[in-house]
């Protein structure tokens, strides 16, 4: 073997050899997920990328579920508030992820259109679906056009209906209901039908059971502060304890809240600063009243911080004797 070419084998068994690394180092890398505080669920990998790439929150809502394997079906499924996610390796890209038919499981379909109900092929305000035999129109159709047509809706399966005062339209996977008080591009929203389903069927509700993260990984976007006096009625003087519970979005109690607490004192008003909430998600501070007119109530304000989220309450004692 000459030089030249012992110096192109070499060269290529070295970018073989990185481009090996490169797919190994790929293979190896963590499965995207994200954990949703709003239910305590977490999506991940396809389910994930489906929900990004396909109109996430609007069109799907919050998971309701972690992905688990239907025990009928033996596919691997995950329930959003308006939809169910199903896992189909068999099927090419992009097509592995689909929505299960829920409008069509729920026996919502209506008797096919007349002849003579039929919108004309050339009518821009409706479209005719000869599979199913219904048509969607004016702002439903503008919608189903616009977010995802038949892969996210499927075929319609009635004709606006009025249900529960409220025009809705079914779709093999959907549910349109329309919202005219609200302001335009808000008025056509979608009916939370994986969550109608799920309790329609009767599924398994301990997989509704938030999931908690560890403290490291547990994302807070909400506070909810209670606070209580010890004694609700005092003497003009004297002192006063109030105690502070601070729990997440979920209700999950919350240690290493700031808390701060304003009390409108006759004396002026006096910030007193709490010790941070223990894993109990509790603190407490006790203060002097100072000289006080009878039946005038003393209110105080509590603010409770954790990193960049607040919340905050009002409570109020009364000096009486």
């Amino acid at each position: 073997m000459g030089i030249r070419a012992r110096v192109w084998l070499v060269q290529l068994l070295s970018l073989s050899l990185i481009l090996g690394s490169a797919v190994t180092a790929l293979a190896q890398q963590p499965e995207a997920s994200r954990y949703f505080p709003e239910t305590g669920h977490t999506a991940r990998g396809p389910f994930l990328t489906y929900y990004d790439t396909r109109g996430g929150l609007e069109i799907f809502g919050y998971p309701l579920t972690d992905e688990f394997v239907d025990a009928t079906t033996g596919v691997l499924v995950q329930y959003f508030q308006r939809a169910r996610f199903e896992w189909h390796p068999e099927n090419a890209d992009p097509y592995k992820v689909q929505l299960g038919l829920l409008g069509q499981l729920l026996n919502r379909a209506m008797p096919r259109l007349g002849a003579s109900q039929i919108p004309a092929a050339n009518n821009p305000d409706c479209a005719y679906f000869a599979e199913t035999g219904h048509a969607v129109c004016f702002s439903f159709l503008k919608y189903f056009n616009q977010k995802g047509g038949l892969d996210i809706f499927g075929f319609p399966t009635s004709e606006i209906v009025l249900e529960n005062s409220r025009f809705v339209q079914y779709f093999q996977r959907a549910r349109m209901e329309w919202y005219p008080e609200r302001p335009a591009g808000q008025r056509v929203q979608l009916g939370l039908l994986g969550k109608i389903y799920y309790d329609f069927a009767g599924l398994d509700r301990s997989r509704l059971t938030p999931q908690p993260l560890s403290a490291a990984d547990r994302r807070v976007t909400s506070l909810v502060v209670h606070a209580s006096v010890e004694n609700p009625i005092t003497g003009r003087d004297g002192q006063q304890t109030v105690y502070v519970y601070v729990t997440d979005q979920q209700g999950q109690k919350l240690e290493g809240a700031r808390v701060t607490l304003i009390a409108h004192l006759p004396k002026g008003d006096q910030a007193l600063p709490l010790n941070l909430t223990s894993e109990r998600g509790t603190t407490k501070v006790t203060f002097d009243v100072g000289r006080s007119t009878p039946g005038t109530a003393i209110t105080l304000d509590v603010t409770a911080e954790f990193g960049t989220v607040a919340g905050d309450t009002r409570t109020s004692f009364l000096p009486w004797w």
